[in-house]
């Protein structure tokens, strides 16, 4: 096997509209009949549900920090199966990753780029610019000769006479323009305290949005020559991900794994259910808003992140599943919970009633809490063995109190001990991608066999 044609769509900094033009390329090719595979450089949850609706296949994430960077070519083989290209989205500016590491370990958008042998499009916000793009873009192209630059995508051009100029100074720079888009403020997609709207929740408007992204990109950008540029990337020989390989033998009896979904819980790794059924597992999704009981024959629940503080009120108000949980996790049974989840366990959450399993209340904070952690296990649970170091990713503006209960999950750096560890609940602020660890995935499947 070999990577698939590929391309990665970054750009200087943050809000020059990576996002629009990558969905729209997604898009845009599959209403051509070119099949287009979605990848997200980084540990975001939001973007990769509009590549989805985009693609009409899962949205992936590209994230060298939380998988070993040797398992990051065949997550790419095995997201692209059926797919003619991959259409990678970039993190933040090009060369921004996480701070203080080496630039050949940072997880920058350069970092994924590099090891994909994967050729780059700038998006750039052209507002306010005329011949000093030229400028911007002869430093992103020399600054790390190991990249190519393959193009630009000038976004937000103001005008035919503007157009004009930007391209004259694209030329003197040899740089091609594989497409102008005009400002577009129709397509802005709401956002909030961490960021976009989910697709899931933003529902029909979130279609609207990525079809209107589609167009866009059709009408203004060359997707024969985006399309050819991916081609130009070297057949690079990379086995398939095998998420049976990766979790190891089967558990017996094919137990019920719950996991929640809906508009509360949306961040979670497609990897992760195929790892549980790789592992053996049932997986059945349950809707913490509307489902009124676990699935029958529950034996282990997952309850990944997302905003259940935007969905309190309903959360709240399902007060039967709530006591099926609290009752579930009060025998025994196996509950891994990430960030959102964790708030869903506590006694409430901005003083409307959740479950009741963890003794905490969450509320909204006063900042955000945004980064990669190193992280040691404190107890052993059914996810980590004390002791046991992981890398994993906090994004949150919540708080819980206390932070930890008398069993921490995870301890970091200087901060104090956060989360909780308890019977069979595993609940904390910390994000894992299961592909990186996959034997905490095989762990956890061991205990729900268990505890049946």
């Amino acid at each position: 096997m070999t990577l698939p044609a590929r391309v990665v769509v970054a750009a200087p900094s943050s809000g020059s509209g990576k996002t629009t033009v990558a969905t729209g390329l997604l898009g845009a090719l599959e209403a051509r009949g070119t099949a287009a595979a979605p990848f997200k450089v980084g540990p975001d949850y939001v973007d990769p549900g509009y590549h989805a609706l985009a693609a009409g296949r899962p949205g992936r994430n590209l994230d060298p920090v939380l998988v070993d960077a040797a398992t990051l070519p065949g997550l790419v083989v095995h997201g692209s199966r059926g797919a003619e290209l991959a259409v990678i989205e970039g993190v933040m500016g090009l060369f921004d990753g996480r701070i203080g590491a080496s630039p050949d370990g940072d997880g920058s958008t350069a970092h994924v780029a590099r090891m994909l042998d994967a050729p780059v499009v700038l998006v750039v916000d052209a507002r306010g610019q005329s011949r000093s793009v030229a400028a911007l873009l002869a430093g992103f192209r020399d600054f790390d000769p190991r990249l190519r630059l393959g193009g630009v995508i000038l976004n937000r051009v103001g005008s035919h006479r503007h157009e004009e100029i930007l391209r004259a100074a694209c030329a003197e720079v040899a740089l091609p323009v594989l497409g102008v888009l005009p400002r577009h403020a129709e397509l802005a997609v709401p956002s909030r305290h961490l960021g976009l709207v989910t697709a899931a929740e933003h529902g029909a408007a979130a279609r609207s949005a990525v079809d209107a992204m589609a167009g866009l990109v059709a009408d203004h950008v060359d997707l024969d020559a985006v399309a050819a540029l991916a081609r130009s990337a070297p057949s690079t020989p990379a086995s398939a991900w095998d998420p049976e390989a990766a979790v190891g033998p089967a558990v017996p009896g094919d137990p019920v794994v719950a996991v929640a979904g809906g508009a509360a819980f949306t961040f979670g790794y497609p990897e992760h259910v195929e790892l549980l059924a790789a592992g053996g597992a049932q997986v059945v999704t349950v809707d913490p808003a509307h489902d009124t009981a676990l699935p029958p024959g529950t034996a282990g629940l997952v309850l990944p992140g997302g905003f259940p503080e935007e969905h309190a009120e309903a959360l709240s108000a399902n007060a039967a599943l709530r006591e099926d949980v609290r009752a579930f996790a009060a025998a025994g049974g196996p509950v891994h919970a990430e960030c959102g989840g964790l708030l869903y366990l506590a006694r409430s959450l901005d003083g409307a009633p959740m479950c009741g399993v963890l003794d905490a209340n969450a509320a909204m904070g006063p900042r955000l809490a945004l980064g990669y952690r190193t992280a040691t296990a404190c107890a052993d649970s059914p996810l980590a063995a004390a002791g046991e170091t992981v890398t994993g990713h906090e994004f949150h503006r919540t708080v819980t109190t206390p932070r930890a209960g008398a069993a921490p999950a995870w301890r970091w750096g200087d901060a104090e001990p956060e989360g909780f560890v308890a019977g069979g609940v595993h609940a904390s602020y910390l994000h894992t991608h299961p592909a990186g660890r996959p034997d905490g995935v095989a762990r956890w499947l061991r205990h729900v066999t268990m505890s049946r």
